[in-house]
């Protein structure tokens, strides 16, 4: 009896906090590598959270306010992230940022230096999230 009482209540505590994280849009899962998966969530990120999951970008380039220094916008670049619907990983995913929200992402087949040959999305804002 007492070892089913425990079990019991260890599976309780499983299931809520797997529940509790599902529901707080906890980010400890691994973003998706597929583009559209990636998009998808990442769109739901702020800066920290994806630092948090990727890590400082390779190469970042801010936008500040001349009054307060205050950072408006970012060019962020990871390499080797995500993947073509081939397999095959873009060499660099740039996100754009603005107000601390991922605007546009491009997944380019350079180092980031020519973005103008990528793959781009752009993020449409939840307007629940607004």
């Amino acid at each position: 009896m007492k070892t089913t009482f425990c079990f019991k209540a260890v599976l309780a505590a499983v299931l809520a906090t797997v529940s509790l994280s599902a529901w707080s849009g906890d980010i400890s899962a691994p973003l998706p590598t597929d583009e559209q998966g990636f998009v998808d969530a990442v769109g739901k990120l702020n800066r920290s959270q994806i630092v948090a999951l990727l890590g400082e970008p390779a190469r970042a380039e801010d936008v500040k306010l001349k009054d307060s220094g205050r950072i408006v916008a970012s060019i962020w670049h990871y390499h080797n992230i995500n993947k073509d619907a081939q397999g095959a990983f873009y060499p660099t995913t740039e996100l754009d940022i603005i107000d601390d929200q991922v605007s546009v992402v491009v997944f380019l087949n350079n180092d980031g230096s020519d973005a103008s040959s990528g793959q781009s999305y752009e993020i449409t804002p939840n307007p629940a999230d607004i």
